[in-house]
């Protein structure tokens, strides 16, 4: 028997530390461990699971410093040096130490210091026949751009980025699905990543490739699984036997050793940009993951994001065309505007909107109203004194939340009863000013008592299972007016709503975010979308007191291509992304001065030819419970040079004595 010999472990370590950490281990020299191990070590004063990024001989620690590693999870299949280098990568451009970005891309349970949870789940896959039958069920005729968007996806070799460019309801699920058959033919173990940007759109597309592939292990990989589920279905990918997997942005680090395929739904999304802690852009490393495993991945959506735009344009991507909608005699909506200053509204609804929506229940169709504001009211305010009702903790105002008597803050989750009469004045008669989803839907049961009206949205939709539960109720025929915020807006397939009502998109044609034109297209015609996808003759009505806007004429005449096309020139003129690269470095303190002193000697404590730092300025939300946070803008017409000046500033930055917390994000979307 060999004896036992000693080891230098090197763990990364979910910590702010830039640093990879050394133990010592002991083991024959059969079992090593390797890189790309799980570890439990000891670290300040407590026991933490690590990655092992290395195995060495020695190390420049005097060995009395060394603490031993407790344990190594031997019974969990290395991660690949593949996924090692993704999650490297990210740290790397991202800006943050590799355990911040490997260790919080696995399940929690295997993040414990117990093993539990992973030999349960070990021992279940285990009694899991895997089905291994890749052939699909019987698929539906494609139309002719279907047909060939499928076939170049499906047949693709090598890294191959392709922007799927397709009208809403021109069938881009079943493009999907038909170029993710053909890969699994042909991959005898290949494995495919499906990515979508929104939990809610999880359930419909999980039954459709469960119907077309019934002998194909499925995965999915979202925040609303419990842990238990989150770590099967992790494991399932991990271990090969889960060979289509689905996710939201989260499942862009899972373990997928046999990678053939990536698919990006809806990719101008928002939601596949992190906002919190390592703020990633799930979009971005899908490429890049793409790039390492020359693997072709494509980018579905019908306004897709400026950036993939621009990269089509100039040949980067292959781009592909749905122009048309899939199911036959199925039309694009026509879109019609209301202005509000001809017809004036009355609780938020002009009279053509209270009479198209009149007519669509005389004929049995569906409605759907979209108000991207929850809530009863945005404010409450004081006619007499002018008193609003303001949150204590942010710069923002308390929402009137009307059924559940309470005024809430949407940013720090304030709560506080609704004032008999006004703190400052003692007027009793409070007003509500604006209309949110609440008072909408109260609005329309009052002028249709009949309808059955049915609002969707976060606050309805906070039980587990809720908001499947509501779209069912919707897919079924048993609403005749839907309201919904941004959550109705996308990837739904309403088969009998024929009429889409806009109220007050107005706000966003004045924001001071540069991408809010973009955003605001997108929404608009996502949402338009969804009249019309079973072939009845639908319409799209929108409220506006600006009818003469160029925005809502491309929306008017399903004009991307122009409207995208002018934006470019625009960000083009003014020296924005994606002809610019920028980042942004945040600051937050108990006071605003404080913070903004930090981002002024932050500016000023490196040279920095070819980079542009502005002044730090507060940000637009300055205050968010109780704390003031201020930012600095970073840009550079270089992505390298601006990636180069990053890492050294990240290290001066670590230097400056102060008690600010801070953060930087690379490529911010909301600045």
């Amino acid at each position: 028997m060999n004896n036992p010999r000693p080891c230098i472990l090197q763990i990364a370590i979910d910590t702010p530390l830039n640093a990879v950490f050394d133990y010592r281990w002991q083991c024959e020299p059969a079992d090593r461990p390797h890189a790309g191990q799980l570890a439990l070590v000891p670290f300040a004063h407590r026991e933490v699971v690590g990655l092992i990024v290395g195995v060495a001989e020695q190390t420049d620690v005097p060995v009395d410093k060394l603490k031993d590693a407790l344990a190594v999870r031997a019974q969990l299949s290395p991660l690949s040096p593949q996924w090692l280098a993704l999650a490297g990568f990210a740290a790397d451009y991202y800006q943050r130490p590799l355990g911040e970005v490997a260790l919080p891309g696995l399940p929690k349970n295997l993040r414990v210091g117990t093993t539990v949870a992973l030999d349960r789940a070990i021992k279940k896959l285990a009694k899991l026949a895997a089905p291994h039958d890749p052939a699909p069920a019987d698929m539906p005729v494609l139309n002719a751009s279907q047909q060939q968007a499928a076939d170049a996806i499906g047949g693709a070799q090598g890294f191959q980025p392709t922007l799927l460019y397709g009208v809403t309801g021109s069938g881009k699920t079943e493009v999907y699905l038909q170029a993710c058959a053909q890969v699994l033919a042909r991959e005898a173990e290949g494995q495919i990543l499906i990515l979508v940007p929104e939990i809610n759109l999880t359930p419909q597309l999980e039954a459709n490739i469960r119907a077309r592939f019934p002998g194909v292990m499925l995965a999915t990989l979202h925040s609303s699984l419990s842990e238990g589920e989150r770590m099967l279905h992790w494991l399932a990918a991990h271990q090969g036997k889960a060979r289509i997997v689905l996710g939201t942005r989260l499942a862009i680090l899972a373990s997928l050793p046999q990678l053939k395929l990536i698919v990006i739904d809806e990719e101008h999304d928002p939601s596949y940009k992190q906002q919190e802690g390592l703020r990633y852009s799930a979009r971005d490393l899908a490429v890049w993951r793409a790039w390492q495993l020359q693997i072709p991945i494509v980018l579905g959506s019908a306004t897709p994001s400026l950036e993939s735009w621009h990269h089509a344009q100039s040949g980067r991507y292959r781009k592909l065309e749905l122009r048309e909608r899939a199911v036959r005699n199925a039309v694009l909506p026509q879109v019609k505007l209301i202005d509000m200053e001809r017809d004036k509204p009355t609780d938020g609804l002009t009279a053509a909107l209270v009479a198209a929506i009149g007519q669509r229940l005389e004929r049995g169709e569906q409605s759907l109203l979209f108000l991207n504001r929850r809530g009863y009211a945005p404010v409450i305010c004081c006619e007499s004194c002018g008193w609003v009702s303001e949150c204590t903790r942010c710069t923002s105002f308390m929402v009137l939340h009307r059924p559940e008597h309470r005024l809430r803050c949407h940013h720090c989750s304030l709560e506080m009863r609704i004032p008999r009469h006004c703190p400052t004045c003692g007027n009793v008669d409070l007003q509500p000013l604006g209309r949110g989803t609440q008072r909408v839907e109260e609005g329309l049961q009052a002028l249709f008592p009949e309808a059955r009206v049915l609002r969707i949205d976060a606050d309805s939709t906070r039980k587990k299972g809720s908001a499947q539960e509501a779209f069912d109720t919707v897919h079924r025929g048993e609403v005749d007016i839907l309201i919904g915020t941004q959550m109705v807006a996308k990837g739904h397939d309403f088969k009998k709503l024929t009429l889409v009502g806009i109220m007050n998109p107005d706000t966003a044609l004045f924001s001071q975010d540069y991408r809010a034109s973009e955003r605001l297209f997108a929404q608009l015609m996502q949402v338009a979308g969804r009249a019309g996808r079973a072939g009845i003759p639908s319409e799209v009505l929108i409220q506006t007191r600006y009818p003469q806007h160029p925005l809502y004429g491309a929306v008017v005449h399903h004009d991307y291509d122009h409207f995208a096309s002018a934006l470019l020139e625009e960000r083009e003129q003014a020296a924005l992304p994606p002809y610019l690269f920028q980042a942004l470095l945040r600051a937050e303190a108990r006071e605003l001065a404080t913070a903004l002193e930090f981002l002024a000697m932050a500016r000023d404590c490196l040279e920095h030819p070819g980079i542009t730092i502005n002044d730090p300025i507060p940000m637009t939300m300055t205050r968010v419970h109780n704390v003031d946070r201020a930012q600095l803008l970073v840009e550079s017409p270089s992505r390298p040079a601006l990636q180069a000046f990053l890492k050294e500033w990240m290290r001066a930055l670590r230097d400056l004595k102060s008690r600010v917390k801070w953060s930087l994000e690379v490529d911010p979307l909301d600045i």
